[in-house]
């Protein structure tokens, strides 16, 4: 699995121009402002048809990309749930949140950081949360980060609850917890799917919205298509399980060190996965089985999109379309043109709307409330009105995407897909360019929060020109010299 996890991510003005887009930013009132609507989908990789996927029916996110500026190389700076969308929500990295985990909340973590809905709230925007935006949990201090984060209570389906539970009937006639799970409507508790509620309910405060003398920001966070596959079963059957191939290369790549391996434990504690009976942590999964596990992913991609295409449509039909920026990203993936990264997000989408840009944060951070660590993607734009905003094009960093990794061991272990901080030993730091992603794995102190790059655990190098699916790893062969600045000119 690369270390440096490949996300998605889009901007556009649905049915606008560049040239209304360009004017209505730089608009004074609230009747010029322009509305954000911020889709969050989990654990979305490239398998869209607008990503050049030939098998998978995505036509509504296919739509909306047609419209939209879309990014080819857009990376998640660590690929689990939580960091991640602090992470870009905050529009900080994952060292400067001090969030790796599940376990803790980053304005008493780290620091007092102003959030993207934040900013837009304390600039005369009614900020709305519906579904999973922020992580549930303490890293959202079990509120989603209210009130500093929006107008009005997030919403949360009441079906959320039921997404691990045993509600997936088997072949047996009994329900299960499994990972592969396409469900009878009727025979699921409240006969609904949370992100079925989570559309009903965003689409009812668009139409609230309509006639609103404020401009809204309005983040609604699908759960799919992250397991379980708990989906409509007639999604399943688009996709016929004699059409399904397997993954292209699902061998163990031999150069691999055993720290970058990911054993999956998550997937493993389904029921149906069990019975498999898998030898942990290399264990193969059976063929049959692999092709069951891509159809139901592709399945829940289908189901997915058509709940963003519902939301898509009431932006049409309450006459929001032009006058609304849309962002639609996954908070990472499962496993070119300009890279960019997810913490581009906040300077970015506070540049379209015409608000001020946060300003560079200064190393450290940790004092500082607002600020951001990525840079704006305006330039991409090419506004002839905004040229005065396009000042990063000559940073030599732009084209460099940066990530990283936490694992309790430099073997495959239990809790090595998502460690507690307190069980972080080392740290993988990862860098990508257009030409290769170069990671290396070090020492890592949770109680300081500090890796020490002389203690160098493991290291990778893949030059993804010619080996874009990252299978040879030819780090030891750069042995000796110094590596990074030989990669970097």
């Amino acid at each position: 699995m690369p270390l440096l996890d490949r996300s998605l991510l889009w901007l556009s003005l649905v049915l606008g121009s560049c040239a209304s887009l360009g004017s209505a930013a730089r608009g004074n009132n609230a009747k010029d402002a322009l509305n954000v609507l911020l889709i969050i989908v989990d654990d979305l990789r490239l398998s869209l048809g607008c990503y050049g996927d030939k098998l998978v029916k995505s036509p509504n996110i296919d739509q909306l990309a047609s419209h939209s500026l879309l990014f080819q190389n857009a990376f998640a700076q660590q690929a689990v749930c939580a960091p991640s969308r602090v992470s870009f929500l905050t529009g900080r990295r994952p060292d400067t949140t001090r969030l790796y985990d599940f376990n803790s909340y980053w304005r008493v973590q780290a620091g007092n950081f102003s959030t993207i809905p934040q900013y837009f709230k304390e600039n005369g925007y009614v900020t709305m949360s519906v579904g999973k935006v922020f992580h549930p949990g303490i890293s959202s201090n079990h509120s989603d980060d209210s009130p500093y984060s929006w107008s009005v209570p997030p919403y949360h389906p009441s079906s959320e609850k039921y997404e691990n539970t045993k509600t997936c009937r088997g072949p047996d006639g009994e329900l299960h917890a499994n990972l592969i799970c396409p469900v009878d409507m009727a025979d699921i508790p409240e006969g609904t799917l949370p992100d079925k509620q989570s559309t009903k309910q965003a689409i009812q405060l668009l139409e609230k919205m309509k006639t609103s003398a404020s401009p809204f920001f309005l983040a609604v966070g699908y759960h799919k298509p992250h397991i379980p596959f708990r989906y409509p079963k007639e999604f399943q059957k688009l996709y016929p399980l004699e059409n399904i191939t397997l993954a292209p290369d699902p061998q163990v790549p031999a150069g691999l060190p055993p720290v970058a391996y990911n054993p999956w434990m998550d997937i493993r504690l389904r029921e149906d996965i069990q019975a498999l009976n898998l030898s942990v942590p290399y264990g193969p999964i059976p063929v049959d089985f692999q092709r069951k596990i891509r159809q139901s992913y592709f399945a829940s991609v289908s189901y997915l999109d058509t709940q963003v295409g519902h939301l898509l449509s009431a932006l049409d039909d309450f006459h929001l379309a032009n006058s609304t920026i849309v962002a639609f990203t996954s908070d990472h993936g499962q496993q070119a043109v300009d890279l960019v990264e997810l913490v581009s997000l906040f300077p970015t989408l506070t540049g379209l709307a015409g608000l001020h840009v946060p300003p560079r944060c200064p190393i450290p951070s940790f004092h500082v409330e607002l600020c951001r660590e990525g840079q704006s993607l305006l330039k991409h734009f090419r506004f002839h009105d905004l040229e005065e905003d396009l000042t990063l094009h000559d940073n030599p960093h732009e084209s460099i995407a940066y990530s990283q990794y936490p694992r309790p061991a430099n073997y495959p272990q239990w809790n090595s897909d998502k460690p507690s901080l307190k069980d972080i030993k080392v740290m993988g730091y990862s860098i990508r360019t257009t030409d290769y992603r170069y990671t290396v794995w070090v020492g890592f102190n949770p109680h300081e929060f500090l890796a020490n790059f002389s203690d160098v655990h493991a290291g990778e190098l893949y030059f993804v020109d010619t080996d874009p699916l990252q299978d040879h790893n030819v780090y030891n062969d750069f042995q000796g010299g110094d590596l990074l600045q030989s990669l970097i000119p």
